[in-house]
């Protein structure tokens, strides 16, 4: 929609069509950040981006892009680079997973959720990171889950992706001390975003008896743990209590809670006939 000025500071957010990175949008643009929203779906984007701008009267620009193309995605750097675009923030939030049996899901399926919640993640990462660096300023907020404190059964590589999203920040995180620039990682647990609404309410994932929080709480409090320049930021008491307990307690004990918790849903069909659904992640 509109083009960047430096009179605000820019926002790059991916995943912004819906859910926490519709709600991160709408905390960075409160703040009076431009904002560059990147998703695959125009018509979402453009109403986003069209209310955010009309609210709080800030620059926002739509980037449609399927972060799972890889040539896509190089296009997207391409744009931004060739027009010497700032990024002072980047938010890595975009994320898809496959819920089921790993050994009966389609692999273009689980490739796709590895080069959204990997590859695209870590790529951003490093188009935009030297120029932050340079700079001596910036922030990057990676959206991982309170996933990546174990291994989750019928959603193995799902989980796994988060803990590699966590550990890899965490580590760039203290690479970076001293640079001006800061690496967050936010970790939610389970939320009321399309997540939920694709999976079902009825998932192993939601039906665990745990809170499940609201994308807007979850926005503002990863919004202010990156301010803070927070290394981890876990939303919820019970999410950190059960994240802390989930690093110290042995790998069975937790393996057999959630294999309980999300195998019994898959295992008796609750998920339906193909014993698998996709959903757009935290």
């Amino acid at each position: 929609m509109q083009f960047m000025d430096r009179r605000h500071a820019t926002a790059l957010i991916t995943g912004a069509s819906s859910g926490i990175g519709r709600e991160l949008a709408r905390v960075f643009a409160e703040n009076h950040h431009s904002l560059i929203l990147v998703a695959r779906d125009r018509a979402r984007l453009d109403a986003v981006a069209a209310e955010l701008h009309q609210r709080f009267l800030v620059p926002v620009r739509v980037e449609v892009c399927d972060l799972a193309d890889r040539a896509a995605l190089e296009a997207l750097i391409s744009r931004l680079d060739a027009e010497h675009a700032v990024i002072d923030v980047l938010v890595n939030n975009a994320g898809v997973g496959i819920e089921g049996p790993f050994a009966e899901i389609d692999w273009p399926r689980e490739r796709e959720m590895l080069d959204v919640n990997v590859s695209a993640l870590v790529r951003l990462t490093k188009a935009f990171l030297p120029q932050m660096v340079n700079r001596r300023s910036g922030r990057i907020l990676q959206v991982a889950s309170t996933a990546a404190f174990q291994p989750g059964p019928y959603l193995s590589l799902y989980f796994a992706t988060k803990a590699f999203v966590l550990s890899f920040s965490e580590g760039l995180s203290a690479e970076l001390r001293g640079s001006g620039v800061t690496v967050t990682t936010l970790c939610p647990g389970p939320t009321h975003t399309e997540f939920e609404r694709r999976l079902g309410t009825d998932s192993g994932l939601f039906d665990t008896g745990l809170p499940v929080a609201n994308a807007a709480p979850v926005a503002a409090y990863g919004y202010a743990a990156l301010m803070k320049g927070k290394r981890v930021a876990v939303h919820g008491t019970v999410n950190r209590v059960l994240s802390f307990f989930s690093r110290i307690l042995p790998n069975g004990i937790v393996l057999f809670f959630l294999g309980w918790a999300i195998g019994r849903k898959v295992v008796r069909g609750d998920l339906g006939s193909a014993k698998s659904k996709d959903f757009p992640a935290t």
